[in-house]
């Protein structure tokens, strides 16, 4: 299973990047962007899928796999990823490739199609970031709760899942091992194979962690829960003070978006329940200051509310959802998901 690949790595003027290719280099060149606590390793099945129309590239970010372990400047924000993808384009001189991006994954890719828009002829997302961040905000137009960005970055994120990752901890009694962690990442039904869940684990143990890698740096605040974004780590670029990505509605050119959508994701949802506001409102973190102060981000609505604002101002824009799952449909229903980006691209 999962064969027909090459890992290679190459250095560009930014680091070194770790990456898959696979497929025919006379096919349109398509590159996959992965998401947080994974790795270019969770994209091998849809590789495997997609090689007979792409020539496939999967890097492993900066913090993540076998890329080189270089900090994370989180100002700014999805741009230090979105510059690394932008210098391995540059070195393997990939013209005008297709983009998927998954979960922040999709964060980064959104970042690069604002800053190179006429080099992407398509952008996918896979239950992507909000493009106005993690936690913090309200409203489909994504205004901010506190000028702190209180509730946001590294120090939001669970410890005892961080030592889990540091300490390898495989054990299924802990809700916090990474085993258990990744289930989050399916609908409750979706059952997956002991290689592929021994695969993803692994790649889950790769991450880099510490303060200028995974979870992040914070800093105390005043507002609840009285911690805000440090300026280093992975949590923190996804903090509403470094990354907005709204002006994509602006870009010109426009190219065609297609967004997949699993009905069952907890992670990047409109009650997601790794959002701060969210887990107040439930009790997990005590002392929330109601919903006038800090409301569950509305993720899916933000989202979908800019990609509506795409397509009024020209773009094409669909949405697909996928009922059966939840952050990952590539995975979970990995049948629907070639035939929806297939027929997506032969309509255009």
């Amino acid at each position: 299973m999962f064969n027909d690949y090459e890992k290679k790595e190459i250095k560009t003027s930014r680091l070194v990047v770790s990456y898959i290719e696979a497929g025919d280099p006379q096919n349109e060149p398509l590159i996959l962007i992965h998401g947080n606590t994974s790795s270019n390793l969770f994209y091998l099945p849809t590789i495997e899928a997609l090689i007979g129309r792409f020539h496939v590239f999967a890097p492993d970010l900066r913090g993540y796999g076998y890329t080189e372990r270089l900090p994370i400047d989180s100002t700014e924000g999805m741009r230090t990823w979105s510059e690394d993808i932008r210098s391995f384009v540059k070195e393997l001189e990939i013209e005008n490739p297709h983009i998927i991006g998954w979960s922040m994954g999709g964060g980064v890719a959104m970042q690069y199609t604002i800053d190179y828009p006429s080099d992407v002829r398509t952008l996918g997302l896979i239950n992507p970031l909000s493009p106005y961040g993690f936690s913090g905000t309200h409203g489909i137009d994504g205004k901010i709760n506190h000028v702190s960005h209180a509730g946001t970055g590294g120090g939001m994120i669970n410890k005892a899942f961080v030592e889990s990752l540091r300490s390898k901890n495989v054990d299924l009694r802990d809700s916090t091992s990474a085993p258990n962690v990744l289930k989050g990442l399916f609908a409750p039904d979706f059952e997956i194979s002991e290689e592929m869940q021994d695969l993803f684990v692994k790649s889950m143990f790769l991450m880099e962690l510490g303060d200028e890698f995974y979870p992040g740096s914070s800093v105390p605040v005043k507002e609840w829960p009285f911690l805000g974004p440090g300026t280093t780590g992975v949590g923190n670029t996804m903090s509403p003070k470094y990354v907005n990505l709204e002006r994509i509605a602006d870009i010109d050119p426009k190219p065609p978006v297609i967004w997949f959508r699993g009905i069952e994701d907890k992670i990047v949802s409109d009650t997601s329940y790794s959002d701060i506001g969210l887990l107040g409102k439930l009790g997990v973190i005590p002392g929330w200051p109601g919903e006038e102060v800090y409301p569950p981000q509305p993720m899916v609505s933000q989202t979908r509310h800019v990609f509506e604002k795409y397509r009024d101002n020209g773009g094409q824009f669909k949405e697909i959802i996928f009922e059966k799952s939840g952050h990952s449909p590539q995975i979970e229903e990995p049948e629907k998901f070639v035939l929806e980006y297939q027929t997506f691209l032969n309509h255009l």
